[in-house]
Formats: structure tokens, C-alpha cells, sequence
């Protein structure tokens, strides 16, 4: 007989795999500052998202960090990216 919590770690698997965490990251960064960014530029590479956009709208990122990472913690949990560049 299968466990639900084996189950459930299958599905959280599928859940935060790399294009589930750029989808999310994108809209939670676009909830937050109001612009769209492409997942294409967007790359998560050991906890860090690395955006390719313009400077201004990095500026932006920075300036509601600590909001971005309040609501990337409640989508992800313990395994949320900590630091934006």
C-alpha cells in the first residue's frame, strides 16, 4: 500500500520543477511591480533568480524585494530562491 505522504512528494516534485518555479516567479514578480517578464528570462540556478530585463525594472525588483521574497516564501516554502540579480 502506498503512503500519502510518498504520493504527496511525487506531486511536490512535479510541482516545483525549473518551469513551475519560473511561472510562479514571474507572476509573482509581475503581481508585485506590475510588468511581465518572459520565462525565457528567467533563469533559477541554486536558489538565486537571475532576471534578464532592463535596469529600470530591476531597480524597481529591488526597491520590493523583501515583498517578493515574502510571497515566493509562501508559494515555495523552506526551498525558496534567496536572493534576486
Amino acid at each position: 500500500m502506498i503512503e500519502i505522504k510518498d504520493l504527496l512528494s511525487r506531486f511536490s516534485n512535479i510541482l516545483l520543477s525549473e518551469e513551475g518555479k519560473k511561472e510562479s516567479v514571474r507572476k509573482i514578480v509581475g503581481e508585485v511591480i506590475g510588468i511581465d517578464i518572459q520565462k525565457e528570462k528567467i533563469k533559477i540556478k541554486n536558489n538565486v533568480i537571475y532576471l534578464n530585463v532592463k535596469p529600470i525594472y530591476k531597480n524597481e525588483i529591488f526597491l520590493k524585494q523583501e515583498k517578493i521574497f515574502t510571497k515566493l516564501e509562501e508559494a515555495f516554502g523552506k526551498k525558496s530562491p534567496k536572493n534576486i540579480r
